[in-house]
């Protein structure tokens, strides 16, 4: 038997593109500054990650500056089996990267909801669903790298339609970690197959305006960056919603 969700996915009426965007911007003004700890907090962990990624390399751009980069072929200084290690270890580490910041992005849903319906929820900090869902968020990245890398080899054209499913996994799963990773992929699927269009517009225009930040001296593109997940929010809340809201309306039908 098929989880809820997929009936609410069945039964979703269309949302209304102008107003997630509207509401998008009025609760932006209450948890920006939310937004811009959450990339600070991403940028803190994976920057150590990235700057290992070009440790081995350190020897070798000296090596060239000291030669003036005169006849300098880097793949010419390393082995091999020492390229398809790094490669292999590259490839983890990118994955590693993005599970945590899937993670942190999963708890900034969170307190997107919080402050959208005023009600207190416990997410236990910015880690809480790398403690809890390791697992899974490591699995829905190998599948979302997965995916990504076959639709690159089909001419990057399906890049274009997978991005819209991609993007709804992780909003699916922040406020349903219960489901198993297949299921959240085939919801991210159902849901994205539904309303492709809108969601494909929120993320373009959602982007767009997420890099305004840069006209502030390039430094408020931390402020604005995480703007673009508060469409996915709402949009979530318009097409699946909360259970606790069908609790809420039957308990008001019932009086």
């Amino acid at each position: 038997m098929e989880p809820q969700i997929f009936q609410k996915i069945e039964a979703a009426k269309s949302p209304d593109f102008g107003a997630i965007l509207s509401k998008s911007f009025e609760l932006f003004k209450k948890i920006w500054v939310e937004g811009m700890l959450h990339l600070l907090v991403i940028l803190a962990v994976i920057l150590p990650l990235i700057a290992v990624i070009y440790v081995p390399f350190i020897t070798t751009f000296i090596k060239a500056e000291a030669n003036g980069y005169s006849d300098f072929n880097p793949l010419m200084e390393y082995s091999v089996v020492w390229i398809a290690i790094y490669i292999v270890a590259f490839l983890l580490i990118m994955i590693l990267i993005q599970t945590i910041t899937y993670s942190i992005t999963a708890h900034f849903f969170q307190v997107c909801k919080k402050n959208d319906t005023g009600k207190p929820i416990e997410t236990g900090g910015y880690f809480v669903y790398l403690k809890n869902h390791f697992q899974k968020i490591l699995t829905l990245s190998l599948a979302a790298f997965g995916i990504t890398l076959l639709a690159a080899i089909l001419c990057y054209l399906p890049i274009f339609y997978v991005m819209v499913p991609l993007q709804l996994m992780f909003v699916i799963f922040a406020f349903n970690p219960q489901l198993s990773v297949s299921e959240i992929v085939k919801a991210g699927f159902r849901l994205g197959n539904r309303f492709w269009l809108i969601v494909f517009g929120l993320i373009i225009v959602s982007s767009l305006i997420a890099q305004l930040g840069i006209i502030l001296c390039g430094i408020g593109i931390l402020a604005t960056a995480f703007f673009t997940h508060i469409p996915m929010y709402y949009f979530y809340k318009e097409t699946i919603g909360f259970d606790e809201e069908l609790q809420e309306n039957s308990s008001v039908n019932s009086f």
